[in-house]
């Protein structure tokens, strides 16, 4: 049946906050934290699977900010660095967190998305929010004259309702308003797809590196390898679209064939086992051309995704969450500020999906590769890249001047590349025939 008409000026929360992925439960509960009354409205019912396991160093003082770090960490792996493996150079890097410019923040964790998630669900919960579970918003009105009005539909099929003072889209993939709106659109700059799997018995690296993710490229994108504390390891390839649809088989035995062709992942997974499907998911890097506007604003997911091979996903997130819940609360303090606030935030978000995309757009290029693959801390430029790739984007100025240098540092690399190309002697860069493959 559904939800009685209510007087048009009386509010049925504050906050209505669309998804309870980590985005999501995070800006609930600190909205509700802050005395608003707060309706967190989503789809599934938790624990569920979500792909997304590797944190980053600062997703941990999030963590502590919302009093669920310990809890997380009973059953999360220790993750102290990354590992790169490229098979153009023919060996392996591997860098630590501890050896970033901020010291403060050696591990991070991975984790169970279905427990990492619920823990936040629950959290927003106790701190006030009303979650309500298996229910799907399948429309956001905005009236000129009156309060934005969601529609949701339950699991039995009974509509809802809710007038809310403020809407916050964290429908992640769902992209909700943006879709809604007509603002989504691929992202010109990383056409991406992924296919992923989990496996039993893989073979991980030894002692703290245990937990480390390992990145390993292919001819055709990368491969992720995230070890789990429950003893398995998540698999993943991410590639241009293209590549994917051109498979010409079923997705496991495209995958398994792709695995067979990375002889690094094939050797850690000979004696593994896959448990559960293969999964795979299209249009993977996405952005929306507008992040707020009249009374919401999206977060997290629900307004971009980029590549996953820093593992920002979460982090993102998380951080965007921190960033809208002052955005929202001001708002609703102070309605003639609303402009402001909400151009606030936009920058906020820009700016910490600016500081990984940089990186992210350019991680095919063999320069890119040749730079993370032959490390030099030459003025400290690879403890200021540590720092960005541990989420360290509000970091200062002695950190932005090393980025920049290696951005310089990188540009000079691909001319040379260019140059050796046209000049037909690609040994010349680095020697031998690696370094013709890596031209």
């Amino acid at each position: 049946m559904a939800q009685m008409q209510q007087d048009p000026g009386v509010l049925d929360c504050d906050v209505l906050v669309i998804g309870g992925g980590p985005a999501g439960s995070s800006v609930a509960a600190l909205l509700a934290e802050r005395g608003r009354r707060v309706v967190l409205v989503e789809k599934d019912k938790h624990p569920r699977f979500h792909i997304g396991e590797s944190l980053l160093p600062h997703n941990l003082p999030l963590l502590d900010r919302l009093g669920v770090r310990a809890q997380i960490e009973t059953s999360a792996m220790h993750k102290h660095g990354i590992e790169f493996v490229s098979p153009f150079h023919g060996k392996t890097v591997r860098y630590e967190f501890a050896n970033a410019w901020d010291r403060r923040f050696p591990y991070a964790f991975q984790v169970r998305r279905s427990s990492f998630d619920h823990i936040l669900l629950q959290n927003s919960a106790a701190k006030g929010a009303e979650v309500i579970e298996e229910c799907r918003v399948t429309a956001v009105a905005f009236p000129e004259n009156g309060p934005p009005c969601v529609t949701a539909r339950g699991k039995d099929g009974e509509t809802r309702q809710w007038r809310a003072g403020f809407v916050v889209d964290a429908s992640g993939r769902d992209t909700l308003l943006a879709s809604q709106l007509g603002a989504k659109e691929r992202n010109p700059r990383n056409d991406s797809a992924a296919i992923f799997g989990h496996f039993s018995g893989a073979r991980r690296l030894e002692g703290q590196a245990e937990g480390n993710i390992t990145i390993v490229w292919f001819d055709h994108g990368w491969f992720w390898f995230i070890p789990l504390s429950d003893g398995t390891t998540s698999i993943g390839a991410v590639s241009p679209s293209e590549f994917f649809k051109n498979r010409g088989t079923d997705l496991t035995s495209f995958f398994m064939r792709l695995i067979a062709s990375s002889p690094e992942i094939a050797d850690r997974l000979k004696d593994a086992t896959l448990v559960g499907d293969v999964t795979a998911t299209g249009n993977y890097s996405y952005l929306s051309k507008r992040t707020s506007g009249d009374r919401f604003l999206m977060v997290g997911d629900a307004c971009a995704f980029i590549d996953p091979v820093f593992s920002t996903g979460v982090y993102l997130a998380m951080v965007s969450a921190f960033s809208a819940a002052d955005a929202v609360d001001g708002t609703l303090r102070h309605p003639h500020k609303a402009a402001r606030l909400l151009r606030r935030y936009d920058a906020q978000t820009q700016k910490a999906l600016g500081s990984f995309t940089w990186f992210i757009y350019r991680i095919r290029e063999p320069a890119m590769r040749n730079l993370f693959m032959s490390p030099r801390n030459m003025f400290r430029v690879e403890e200021a890249v540590l720092s960005i790739l541990a989420g360290a984007i509000f970091d200062g100025w002695p950190v932005r001047a090393r980025l920049y240098l290696f951005r310089m540092i990188y540009y000079v690399t691909k001319f040379s590349h260019l140059r050796f190309r046209l000049t037909g002697d690609p040994r010349r860069f680095s020697g031998g025939k690696r370094a013709a493959l890596e031209s």
